[in-house]
């Protein structure tokens, strides 16, 4: 058989879609695992990198930070930081918390970046317009700097996700789940159907979170293309007029 048939015939086994080791629980882990990686990127890189694209504060310890966070190996990093983990947890200590460590720090930068270049790109007549009009800093972030930057943001999340996906599967080294499994074993094991099989599926995600993100990305840049500036601005305290009109 050739490797295309061995993948296929693994791929198209019932066998391999039942079970604890089934396809299907593999691919809910991996994406578990991933999604929760972002989920923490997110919560740490987002909020600052749009603190530092609207003050301008602390740009230069942000960059170096992001390039050192870039410069260092997933599954060295990994190694690490399991001796850390495991001293206090024994169990996810080994194989759940350094993967999901080293995922968040590797979809940090990129995420941090587009969101800092995003909102320091933004039209500075606008920023100082609303200024102007007496709208307050976290108003001008809200209202006009994050939706004129959110096709911006949103590519550095897309780049984020695909990389995390595809970088996911060195966890199977350390005893992780997901779809590294598949790989991990078919090496050991001299299983090119299920080694190949295990790509193509790891790629498959990784391509499905590309295009549904790069399309998302597309329609707000084309609709952002269209209303690129505010319909209107209002002062924010002229309740009786309904406050500021929000940012197209």
């Amino acid at each position: 058989m050739t490797l295309l048939e061995k993948t296929i015939a693994w791929l198209t086994n019932p066998a391999h879609w039942t079970g604890t080791d089934g396809i299907p629980l593999r691919l809910a882990e991996h994406i578990g695992i991933s999604a929760l990686s972002m989920v923490i990127a997110i919560a740490i890189a987002l909020p600052a990198g749009l603190y530092i694209g609207h003050t301008r504060r602390g740009v230069s310890m942000a960059v170096g930070l992001a390039n050192i966070g870039r410069a260092i190996p997933s599954l060295a990093l990994i190694g690490l930081i399991v001796p850390i983990t495991q001293a206090f947890d024994p169990g996810l200590g080994f194989f759940l918390y350094p993967t999901l460590f080293a995922m968040s720090i590797l979809a940090i930068p990129p995420i941090l970046l587009n969101a800092f270049a995003g909102v320091s790109e933004v039209d500075a007549d606008l920023v100082e317009a609303a200024r102007g009009m007496g709208f307050t800093e976290s108003q001008i972030l809200q209202r006009v700097e994050i939706p004129l930057a959110l096709p911006v943001i949103l590519g550095g999340i897309r780049s984020a996700a695909v990389q995390v996906i595809a970088t996911t599967t060195l966890g199977a080294i350390f005893g992780l789940g997901g779809l590294g499994r598949f790989i991990v074993d078919g090496i050991a094991q001299n299983d090119d159907g299920q080694l190949f099989g295990g790509v193509f599926l790891v790629a498959l995600i990784a391509v499905a979170t590309e295009g549904s993100l790069a399309l998302a990305q597309l329609v707000i840049a084309r609709r952002r293309g269209v209303r690129s500036r505010p319909r209107a601005i209002v002062e924010p305290g002229e309740a009786g007029r309904g406050g500021a009109e929000a940012f197209a």
